[in-house]
């Protein structure tokens, strides 16, 4: 998977454990605040809320 290519989720919770086996990473709950998108510390990886989410509730 290419590192700069976002995972779309449709929760405002991502589970992250760097995708397992011996590349992997301790799984961590990532959890989306004010802003659409969150990046895993450990691997990088960039979340993404999709905007017609139902957990999109993030308007203001």
């Amino acid at each position: 998977m290419d590192p700069e290519e976002p995972i779309y989720v449709d929760t405002p919770t991502v589970a992250c454990d760097g995708g397992g086996g011996a590349l992997g990473h301790p799984k961590v709950y990532l959890k989306f605040n004010e802003h659409a998108e969150i990046v895993c510390p450990y691997c990088s990886k960039r979340y993404v809320l999709n905007p017609d989410a139902p957990a999109a509730s993030h308007g203001h």
